[in-house]
């Protein structure tokens, strides 16, 4: 089993930059493909960005809504996935899980699909 836990949220004004960290416990996280997610008030949770392994390394997802300002990566050393956030706007306002799921060899868009869940790290953007 893997154990995630989120941090790096927190306030910050338009057009500025936060990173979110995910920190894995088990050693299937080397095995894992590893997604983001964002829940807004009212609104269903939505994917953001993942990150998944194949042969010759890892390839990255993105929204359309993230995609040119977000970056997600991992260390798998320190069993730590990453979303680099900048340019952020008050849309971008939600709580931000972590999540992941053993290698299928394809990118899941589905937060149904993972397995593992953070507890979740709120990012608030002031206009």
């Amino acid at each position: 089993q893997v154990q995630l836990v989120e941090s790096g949220g927190g306030l910050v004004t338009a057009g500025g930059s936060l990173r979110l960290s995910c920190a894995a416990s088990g050693r299937a996280f080397i095995t894992y493909d590893m997604g983001w997610f964002r829940q807004a008030p009212g609104k269903e949770r939505e994917f953001v960005a993942a990150i998944t392994i194949s042969w010759n390394g890892v390839n990255t997802y993105y929204s359309d809504s993230v995609k040119g300002r977000f970056t997600i990566s991992r260390d798998n050393a320190k069993k730590t996935v990453y979303l680099q956030m900048n340019s952020l706007k008050p849309e971008d306002t939600a709580v931000y899980y972590c999540a992941g799921h053993p290698t299928r060899g394809s990118i899941q868009y589905g937060d149904y699909e993972y397995d593992y869940w953070g507890q979740g790290t709120q990012v608030t953007v002031s206009s």
